[in-house]
């Protein structure tokens, strides 16, 4: 059921998980009652299997509800809070895909358009064409286009120990992160594999600027931040910090999950770009997701067209829409969303295809932990 949709790929050893599911019928209550038992459980077991803290906030028939576990600063011993904003990585990914779909529906463009009709000669290099990659297939990943976080000078530079604490504070372009990946050949001719590639968001962000004018965080905010209320919700570009209230977030900074631990929490997410730089608390993500798959942010054409799903032997049981993942879960629930991982933090955001059963969580850690057990305690 694992995906690997960390920023940092196989680096750094970041957590990844696949979350979400096919268009069938929306899960029932789960089997234990909306008293969120068996969910508490799950919380509180990623604690005792390593991870410092954790918060899961999920939202049903029956309302608003919320667990926390562990530590939110192991050097002060102050709890997490269900309230915690986070660096939630890759579920970037769905607010700049919904924001493209939306561009479609305005006929601004078309997902069928190429790469290079909209950003000329910058997919270029070692066999990379932005004239033979569409829009479309830089968001189902489908693109073949090199993922910049693979790239083994990036990875030591942004994601071991000597490179981080030397370099957490640069401000990349996304037009650096590209350049990384052009200097590797293509994973495979565009539209014929899946492979995920942060690089294709960095392009799909770029792709906003150059339509509307506009930086793709004005764009996220104006479309889907300001409209559904999320308040904790940010962009934050180059900002090193995230907003109180939060916890700190921890990492080895090793391609093994032993040895010292790092606080990791002050960083420049221009290294994820539109890739994976958001923040967010758990209550916004499971009213964007819920809003998301109830048709309230695109019409159903274009709801229909993210929920259009690629399957790759990579992610059993699972399939890639456009900037949306789906899952059927061991006991049979559909789930759709996202997850995300970036440096002392994995996220994981679903709901069920109706909207009406949601679920968020995020551990600050990202060396263990299993998020995809309090997936399960939820909804089976």
């Amino acid at each position: 059921m694992r995906v690997r949709t960390t920023l940092a790929g196989t680096a750094a050893l970041l957590l990844s998980v696949a979350l979400a599911a096919p268009a069938v019928a929306a899960a029932g209550p789960a089997r234990h009652g909306h008293g969120h038992a068996a969910t508490r459980e799950a919380v509180e077991a990623v604690v005792r299997d390593g991870v410092p803290g954790v918060t899961a906030t999920a939202r049903d028939a029956h309302g608003t509800w919320s667990a926390t576990a562990g530590a939110g600063d192991t050097r002060t011993g102050a709890p997490r809070s269900a309230a915690d904003r986070y660096r939630v990585g890759s579920i970037t990914k769905t607010f700049v895909a919904t924001v493209l779909l939306q561009l479609e529906a305005e006929g601004r463009l078309s997902l069928d358009d190429t790469v290079d009709e909209w950003l000329p000669g910058v997919v270029r290099g070692h066999g990379h064409d932005g004239r033979a990659i569409t829009v479309r297939q830089l968001l189902n990943h489908t693109s073949g286009i090199h993922n910049y976080t693979e790239d083994e000078e990036f990875a030591r530079t942004y994601f071991l120990k000597d490179g981080f604490l030397r370099h957490r504070y640069d401000t990349l372009a996304p037009q650096d992160l590209v350049a990384i990946a052009m200097r590797h050949s293509p994973y495979f001719a565009p539209g014929t594999s899946w492979h995920y590639s942060n690089t294709n968001y960095v392009l799909a962000g770029m792709v906003i600027e150059k339509v509307t004018g506009h930086p793709y965080a004005t764009e996220i905010r104006r479309r889907i931040i300001g409209p559904l209320h999320l308040t904790a919700t940010s962009v934050p570009g180059t900002r090193v910090t995230v907003p109180r209230p939060s916890s700190r977030a921890y990492g080895k900074l090793a391609e093994t999950a032993t040895g010292p631990t790092y606080d990791v929490t002050e960083l420049n997410p221009s290294l994820a770009s539109s890739a994976g730089e958001m923040i967010s608390d758990s209550a916004d993500l499971d009213r964007f997701y819920s809003a998301l798959l109830r048709g309230r942010l695109l019409p159903p054409r274009q709801l229909t067209e993210m929920k259009t799903t690629v399957k790759s032997d990579e992610v059993p049981r699972a399939g890639y829409g456009l900037g949306l993942q789906e899952t059927v879960l061991d006991c049979g629930v559909h789930v759709w969303g996202h997850d995300g991982g970036i440096h002392g933090s994995g996220s994981a955001a679903v709901t069920t295809e109706d909207g009406r059963h949601s679920l968020a969580l995020n551990l600050n850690a990202d060396w263990t932990g299993d998020p995809d057990a309090v997936v399960r305690a939820e909804f089976c």
